[in-house]
């Protein structure tokens, strides 16, 4: 999932620059007759993925020997964490994808074929890639997580017409990466991508969606959330890293409860302020939150991100 998130971020990046190009003028319904804008859009899409991946190859696999296809079950690590993380990309890339070309011209049904499915088709090279290198493996669980991911974006259009339901993504900074000797990452940027302690994925729905209320502005919504802690291993807690012992924890879930904001819901005329907005589509603000825990303790955050 680490691979996933750098993907993630830069191809994020890559769709506001490339947000510039595309208009909302009417074209013809074949996929063919896009503007050249659209096409300037697409080309920096395309190039920005070609660059990701090679530089996936001279990073990550790297130091990585090239062996016979092969599978790994990882289901049971990081406590889901991880799968939660690779329905979240998945679903990143399938939510920009979608909006993106709908807001191009194409039509719906050509939105949702190659929009909305982009998350599971983006994602599954670098499952074939962890296939072939020592030290990784295709996995299956990943694989599933990917198409759970598209098919939250898809199957929402198709029964709502819309993305009721949001996806999110929050991370704090644990207490555990201090007491980890870099084994959770030795920056502030890689320990957001190593420590999964950190990680909280939510589910956010409107709150006027169960509770009619003229009162009840459309922008807010509660989110569920799902997180892990004391993890300092994939399946297991290791017990020293380059010579430092590591604290003895107990691993355990997190289920939250919380408030939300709806980007998409606030009206705004700056067109700098909707490309702010959409880029918090995926992100999930500090709020009250409260916790319930698999060790059967409860909690309430002031703020929790």
């Amino acid at each position: 999932m680490i691979k996933s998130r750098y993907l993630i971020t830069t191809y994020i990046l890559s769709l506001i620059l490339s947000s510039v190009y595309a208009q909302k003028n009417e074209i013809k319904d074949s996929i063919f007759s896009v503007n050249n804008n659209t096409y300037k859009a697409l080309g920096l899409t395309t190039a920005y993925y070609g660059a990701s991946m090679y530089v996936l190859s001279k990073t990550w696999y790297r130091d990585k020997d090239l062996v016979s296809f092969h599978f790994y079950n990882d289901n049971s690590g990081y406590l889901q964490v991880d799968k939660f993380g690779h329905t979240w990309g998945s679903y990143v890339y399938s939510y920009i994808g979608y909006h993106y070309l709908i807001n191009s011209g194409f039509s719906r049904k050509e939105a949702l074929f190659y929009g909305a499915t982009l998350g599971f088709t983006l994602q599954a090279p670098i499952e074939i890639m962890d296939g072939i290198h020592q030290g990784y493996g295709f996995s299956l669980g990943d694989i599933a997580a990917n198409a759970l991911g598209s098919g939250l974006v898809i199957g929402q259009e198709l029964l709502f017409n819309e993305q009721i339901i949001k996806y999110k993504f929050s991370y704090w900074e644990s207490s555990y990466a201090h007491d980890a000797n870099g084994y959770l990452g030795e920056t502030s940027l890689n320990r957001m991508l190593k420590d999964y302690n950190g990680h909280t994925y939510w589910f956010s729905f409107p709150v006027n969606k169960f509770f009619k209320s003229q009162f009840i502005p459309e922008w807010l919504n509660i989110a569920i959330g799902y997180g892990a802690n004391g993890m300092f291993g994939e399946f297991e807690n290791i017990s020293s890293y380059k010579g430092v012992d590591i604290p003895k924890t107990i691993r355990y879930r997190q289920f939250l409860i919380s408030l939300d904001i709806d980007w998409t819901k606030i009206k705004t005329s700056s067109k700098m302020l909707k490309i702010i907005f959409k880029g918090l589509t995926f992100v999930k603000l500090p709020f009250t939150t409260f916790e319930y825990n698999s060790m059967g303790k409860s909690k309430l955050y002031l703020i929790y991100y």
